[in-house]
């Protein structure tokens, strides 16, 4: 059974930790986050995050319905990291590009806890905000209600999806994307053309290309379609 959350104003409440440190969602989202960093996708546990914050492991349960509601909290917290100081202009364009650009870097600055996230759908403040302003966008650029639907589900989409795949990239040992990265100059571009002629004139261009994001590309194009279909 998951354990009762306190409400919030009986935490508040709560004496300071052992060093003096006064615990709330906040700073444990954030020392969640920096054990993901130095510790990885898996190394993210209650007894970690009790030590980290000098606290004893069940105090996150006062916050926190398990690992897997702090794991929604992290996810909404770099939405929430997305679309700070962010405001609409008003031209759907513009505000859909700046908005999925915005989530996919914020994503891909916590690659870690990407890996966790991307997949998850939190229900939490910062992503419903998000899912308002997108559907906002596009009904006051005159969609109809099932265009919008349609379109707002290939835009987070992909734009969860190319941060998950950018973010599972940053992950690897360096020495493994290292490797992978170099596979497009050390093997791509050494193949015969007479084999592989398309490989082969394409060679240098890959070679430059493959080794960044195609997030950028694919929104553009996105945004096209939906230029289209709207004119």
């Amino acid at each position: 059974m998951p354990k009762r959350v306190v409400p919030e104003e009986k935490r508040r409440r709560r004496r300071p930790t052992r060093s003096g440190t006064v615990l709330s969602e906040e700073l444990i989202v954030e020392t969640a986050l920096r054990i993901l960093r130095e510790h990885g996708s898996t190394g993210l546990t209650a007894r970690r995050l009790g030590l980290a914050l000098d606290a004893d492991p069940s105090t996150l349960y006062r916050y926190f319905r398990g690992m897997d509601d702090l794991t929604l909290a992290i996810g909404d917290a770099l939405i929430g990291q997305a679309l700070e100081g962010w405001e609409p202009t008003g031209e759907w364009r513009p505000d859909l590009r700046e908005v999925g650009l915005r989530i996919h870097a914020a994503y891909v600055a916590h690659p870690q806890a990407a890996v966790l996230t991307t997949s998850r759908v939190t229900g939490r403040a910062n992503e419903l905000a998000a899912d308002e302003a997108v559907l906002d966008i596009l009904r006051r650029a005159g969609f109809a209600l099932p265009d919008t639907v349609r379109i707002y589900h290939a835009f987070i989409d992909q734009t969860l999806a190319f941060a998950a795949l950018d973010a599972a990239s940053l992950v690897l040992p360096s020495a493994a994307l290292d490797a992978d990265e170099d596979k497009w100059r050390s093997t791509y571009a050494r193949l015969p053309a007479g084999r592989y002629p398309r490989i082969a004139e394409a060679a240098g261009l890959l070679a430059t290309r493959m080794v960044t994001s195609a997030y950028p590309t694919a929104l553009e194009m996105l945004l096209d379609s939906v230029e289209r279909q709207r004119a």
